[in-house]
């Protein structure tokens, strides 16, 4: 074979070697991450997940993308967090009850009435926010932005006025929630354990008759059809957060680490105010509960 012809037969090989490997070169590249939540299929929380997930492939050419596991299919938080660090998957949306059990200092949020108002979260949220951070950071997690639930009301199948109406009742504790069960010992007050995604069957079957949970909580999560009374104090606030792990999180380009790092406290902020309005009307449509 001529010279001419051996260069021009190496490069028709080259370019078919070529047109055959590179697209599963791009996939490959392509990285999928893995969250797992508590929220379930239709709330809020997916919506706003679904519109960060679009905006994230927009941004990274398809590049990055998330996988949303929703409703607790992957178990209670405390599952999705040794999931995490198996490396069964990459990332979850946690209260404040499961990023404690990654941060401790996150169980600051669990204190009673320790906040009055929005203005007061978000004021401390702001001032704390580097500190947060930096302490996932060191446990080997990236918190890429806040969620919220909201302000936490007691709900019950019939009316609850007083301590001693609570020592009475069925009351549902938080399996994944040490400082709650805390509190409930303190009150003296004996409570049921159960993981969130059974606390309907148990409203339903009778095993519990007071939970507590943020109103758009309850209405997402179906509880509402079966309290019919609210307090209108408050107990405490709910904030969750979006964690990943640090070594995914690494292995990013420094283009497709940022686009996290801008659009996912964005989508957050955007559902903290629709989270806020859902919480609001349901109180303000039963004062009398």
């Amino acid at each position: 074979m001529s010279s001419p012809n051996l260069i021009k037969a190496i490069g028709v090989s080259f370019l078919i070697v070529f047109l055959l490997i590179a697209p599963r070169n791009a996939d490959a590249k392509a990285v999928t991450i893995k969250i797992a939540t508590l929220a379930p299929q239709g709330s809020a929380w997916i919506q706003a997940f679904d519109d960060l997930n679009a905006a994230v492939k927009k941004k990274t050419n398809n590049a990055v993308r998330f996988k949303i596991y929703p409703g607790g299919v992957l178990g209670d938080e405390k599952d999705m967090r040794r999931k995490m660090h198996v490396g069964q998957i990459q990332g979850a949306v946690l209260t404040s009850a499961g990023l404690s059990g990654i941060f401790s200092e996150m169980d600051v949020f669990q204190i009673p009435f320790l906040f009055e108002s929005y203005d007061e979260v978000d004021y401390v949220v702001e001032k704390m926010d580097a500190f947060f951070r930096n302490g996932f950071m060191d446990k080997g997690y990236i918190l890429l932005g806040w969620s919220e639930g909201g302000f936490i009301r007691l709900m019950s199948t019939a009316p609850m006025s007083s301590l001693d109406d609570m020592r009475k009742a069925k009351v549902w504790i938080w399996e994944d929630a040490p400082m709650a069960k805390a509190i409930f010992e303190a009150a003296n007050i004996s409570a049921i354990p159960l993981s969130l995604p059974d606390v309907l069957v148990g409203l339903q079957t009778g095993l519990v008759d007071v939970v507590y949970a943020p109103p758009s909580g309850a209405i997402s999560l179906q509880w509402f059809t079966k309290t019919r009374f609210m307090t209108d104090v408050p107990l405490m606030y709910l904030i969750g957060g979006v964690v990943v792990k640090k070594n995914l999180f690494k292995k990013l380009s420094p283009a497709e680490q940022q686009a996290l790092l801008e659009l996912c406290p964005k989508y957050m902020s955007e559902l903290k105010l629709v989270i806020r309005k859902e919480n609001l009307r349901p109180a303000k449509a039963s004062p009398g509960r």
